[in-house]
């Protein structure tokens, strides 16, 4: 069968497009600002509404929608054929594993930073009004969620190729055909 230049196109392809829309959000967040009320002890953060929980929920849909593609190409190493034991096998489910842990990471990043994004709720703060800074509060959830991306992406061709490699290499195999010898049954 061998690795289909397709189906590695479509998942390099869909896992780009989540990285930038995952980069573009962390480039879009909300600024906070702080806000006083009458009483000067008192201050708020407050975060205006924006974009980047659009682009957060884009990135992890095509996350999502790469890793459909990737486990639907491969049936999840667990239905179809069997593969031939061996290195290519062994790093498969080593990938496979990794590939699925580094996704969950990157969807819960995303969706943690676009629920977080549009949440626009305002943060009070009266002790630790000038320690603590409004851009601080929701900072780099995007930027986690980028590198887990490219650490998906990665992860999620190597176990496509280590895939591809196992089964065509026991596609090789037949056991179809007749030997010579003594057959055990009247149908040849």
């Amino acid at each position: 069968m061998g690795a289909s230049i397709l189906i590695t196109f479509a998942i390099v392809v869909l896992d780009l497009v989540a990285l930038g829309l995952g980069i573009v959000a962390e480039q879009r967040r909300a600024p906070g600002t702080y806000e006083s009320p009458s009483n000067a002890t008192e201050q708020w953060c407050h975060y205006s509404s924006d974009i980047s929980t659009g682009l957060a929920a884009g990135a992890a849909a095509f996350l999502l929608i790469s890793q459909v593609v990737l486990a639907a190409a491969t049936r999840c190493l667990c239905f179809g054929t069997s593969l031939k034991p061996g290195a290519a096998r062994a790093f498969a489910s080593v990938f496979c594993v990794s590939s699925w842990i580094s996704f969950v990471a990157a969807e819960a990043c995303f969706i943690a930073g676009a629920v977080q994004n549009a949440k626009h709720i305002r943060y009070i703060s009266s002790t630790f009004a000038h320690e603590i800074s409004c851009e601080a509060i929701r900072k780099d959830t995007f930027v986690a969620g980028v590198v887990l991306t490219v650490v998906t992406c990665i992860l999620g061709v190597s176990y496509y190729l280590c895939y591809s490699k196992a089964q065509e290499a026991f596609g090789k195999v037949r056991f179809d055909r007749v030997e010579d010898g003594v057959s055990m049954s009247s149908y040849p």
